[in-house]
This record gives C-alpha cells, structure tokens and sequence, in this order.
C-alpha cells in the first residue's frame, strides 16, 4: 500500500493515472502532456509500473501504458477500511464486487 500512496503523492502521476483512465497511451504520448523531459516521464513511470498501478506493453519500438484500475480501486477500498469507511465485508484482501462497483462508477462520473 505504501507504493501505491507514494506513486499518488506526486501530481504529474496523478495525471497519468487520470489520461491512462481515459484509454491505453504510448509513452510519447503521454510525455505530450507534460512540460518535462522523456527520462523524468519514464522515472514516472517506473515509480507507477512498481506500485503496480499501471502495467507497460512494448510493441516495437513504442511501450504502451494501461491502467491497473482494479489495483488501484483494491488499495483505496483497504485504506477505507482502515479506517471503518465502507463495508465490513471485505476480508482478507476480497472486495465485494458491490464495492467494487460502487468506487467504479464514482470514477467514471467524475
């Protein structure tokens, strides 16, 4: 847990994460973003890939990024629960897929 609240810390992670929930992006294209250089996009991302929020596929030349909602969603449900937010369903790392689907669609409305 304590990758993924790391990887969140940081701004410009949060906004891959936001671009990649839109759909699958090349690395250039998500450096178009961004106002810095390609080695500190690839830091990003291997700071996001290690907390296991994003996986990367390489065709090619180009590496592809994807979302990772379900950990994402995993890992905020757990620190919910930390603190006796939501259901007291949810044991041994199962998330109910009504809570699931309730952190799912709070995501797509926004």
């Amino acid at each position: 847990m304590n990758a993924v609240f790391k990887a969140l810390a940081d701004p410009t992670r949060r906004r891959v994460l936001e671009l990649l929930r839109e759909q699958p992006m090349t690395a250039g294209q998500l450096a178009e973003h961004f106002p810095v250089s390609r080695p500190t996009m690839s830091a990003h991302f291997t700071v996001l890939r290690e907390a296991d929020l994003i996986e990367a596929r390489k065709i090619g030349t180009s590496i592809t990024y994807q979302l990772k909602l379900s950990v994402l969603e995993d890992v905020l449900l757990g620190f919910a629960q930390v603190f006796g937010i939501g259901s007291s369903e949810r044991a041994a790392g199962d998330v109910s897929d009504d809570a699931r689907s309730q952190l799912h669609q709070a995501g797509r409305s926004r």
